[in-house]
């Protein structure tokens, strides 16, 4: 735990050394769960939206794009339940006077007990080697079994209190798990009350005739109120999807953990329009297909899980999770849920326009039921930092502090550094930016010695470094230096283009992932 948390501090410390995520308002000592991208942070953050957004509207000739406005018509909160049910359990401490959500000191309570589980049984596979049989191990072992049953009967209990608003048992429980305040250990705890997590805002140009507002709580009601628009103009057939990025506001209770829960963060979702009764088979496929464009970015497979929901919200079937190793331990990344024809016929409901789809097929109109992608950016950009920052021992005995990017996501693809400060050496550098700067993001860089710029282009991400030396004023060939294998490679100038392109292209990460 000590070594996870000592990694979170140091992922913390490097985003703001190296450009990518300072406090919001610094200087004047900052705003709570508020941050600002830096100028690598924006790099890396809008590089993260292009892959998910082509992967979504360019591989899928059935998936479109849409950018819905913030401010939406109060009715629309109403109509989807968030002014009635957006809300988190709330519960706080008398002696530390910390506040916490309850449903999340139970959830943390129950992931040690996985966790365990997991430390007992990789002993045993350790012990018995390939002749190991895990899910016998579980239903045998005493200890483990114990564990996970546990486990199940807490998250189990946890859910049906939260669906039937019992929030005496959920405080009952926590006070029978004895779990106490994480930082101070104090279990002196107030009751447990309901907290509405949207942000209010008025629209007018007095206080007596302003309307009541909201800052959007989540993004997916911008695709449901445009149903109709997007489905008419772009004459698109069941099954289609709208895809969209954008901000979204809570008021959350306990803002932690750097940028994985903020109070202004921005989504990526994608809403999937199917026949009734077809959503649970497109469920599957999505949760599969999501799985892989995860996948495809080489973070490592141990640090993906999927977990299904045991309490679902008001308006789906089935709902998951695909969860993320962070330095804190697994937390959702990515949530995939069968949300059925809730939303469409809600907003049916209260504005009294149709929103059916007529299947030529089943000559029939129907509201469609819908499949929700959605993952928060912020998150994601949180699990790309904290996965590839490493520290690395080499041969001479020395470290260096690497940030191993997937390259098609690095804010710069490639550094140009002149191996000196004269000779015509800066200007041939310059002149090879000038020409690729066209088709990627390169940065040129000559002060210092060459080995520490090597150094500082590994913590800041870049995959590729280009030298100029004297022998290329020769031959027009210069020195390629690979982060990731710190190889390097005389290249003619003229191949560099194609080479930067096979190493940082989307095609190249993406097309064995594609389906």
């Amino acid at each position: 735990m000590a070594k996870q948390e000592d990694l979170f501090k140091n992922v913390i410390s490097h985003a703001k050394e190296y450009g990518y995520i300072f406090a919001s308002s610094e200087i004047y000592d900052g705003l709570s769960a508020v941050y600002d991208y830096g100028q690598n942070g924006a790099e890396l953050k809008n590089n993260i939206k292009e892959y998910w957004w082509r992967s979504m509207t360019q591989l899928h000739q059935n998936i479109v794009g849409l950018d819905a406005a913030i401010l939406m018509h109060p009715t629309t909160w109403k109509a989807s339940g968030h002014v009635d049910a957006f809300n988190d359990p709330l519960i706080d401490n008398k002696d530390s006077k910390k506040r916490y959500r309850a449903d999340v000191l139970v959830e943390d309570h129950a992931e040690k007990l996985l966790q365990k589980a997991e430390k007992e049984i990789a002993k045993a596979k350790k012990r018995f080697g390939d002749d190991f049989d895990e899910e016998m191990y579980k239903e045998t072992n005493p200890r483990v079994k114990r564990y996970l049953g546990e486990r199940k009967e807490i998250l189990e209990r946890l859910a049906k209190s939260l669906t039937n608003e019992d929030l005496a048992d959920v405080k009952a429980l926590i006070e029978e798990l004895e779990i106490a305040d994480p930082e101070t250990g104090s279990r002196n705890w107030t009751e447990v009350r309901q907290f509405n997590l949207m942000f209010g805002t008025k629209l007018g140009a007095s206080a007596e005739s302003a309307t009541q507002l909201y800052l959007r709580p989540e993004t997916a009601q911008g695709i449901f109120v445009n149903f109709l628009n997007v489905q008419k103009t772009g004459r698109m057939k069941i099954p289609f999807g709208i895809a969209q990025i954008g901000k979204a506001f809570r008021n959350e209770i306990v803002a932690r953990q750097f940028i994985f829960r903020m109070r202004e963060f921005e989504q990526m979702e994608m809403q999937f329009f199917v026949r009734p009764g077809e959503e649970l088979e497109w469920y599957e496929k999505w949760k599969e297909t999501r799985l892989k464009w995860h996948k495809s970015l080489g973070l490592g497979e141990e640090n993906y899980r999927l977990h299904d929901h045991e309490k679902l919200a008001h308006y789906a079937n089935a709902a998951a999770d695909i969860e993320f190793d962070f330095p804190f331990g697994f937390k959702e990344l990515e949530g995939i849920h069968s949300r059925t024809d809730f939303d469409l016929k809600a907003h049916e409901e209260f504005s009294g326009k149709k929103l059916r789809f007529y299947d030529p097929e089943l000559k029939e109109n129907y509201v469609p039921y819908v499949i929700e992608t959605s993952i928060g950016l912020d998150r994601m950009f949180l699990s790309v930092l904290s996965a590839t920052l490493k520290e690395e021992e080499l041969e001479d005995g020395n470290t260096r502090t690497v940030l191993k990017l997937p390259a098609v996501l690095a804010p710069t693809k490639a550094a140009i550094l002149p191996l000196v400060k004269k000779d015509g050496l800066p200007e041939m550098a310059q002149k090879i930016v000038d020409e690729l700067k066209w088709d990627f993001k390169v940065q040129y860089d000559e002060k210092d010695a060459i080995g520490r710029r090597y150094r500082r282009q590994d913590a800041v991400g870049t995959p590729l470094c280009i030298t100029v030396d004297h022998e290329s004023l020769e031959d027009n060939s210069v020195t390629v230096r690979f982060r990731d294998s710190m190889e390097q490679k005389r290249v003619p100038i003229t191949e560099l283009e194609s080479i930067i392109r096979k190493e940082t292209d989307f095609k190249t990460w993406m097309k064995d992932f594609a389906e």
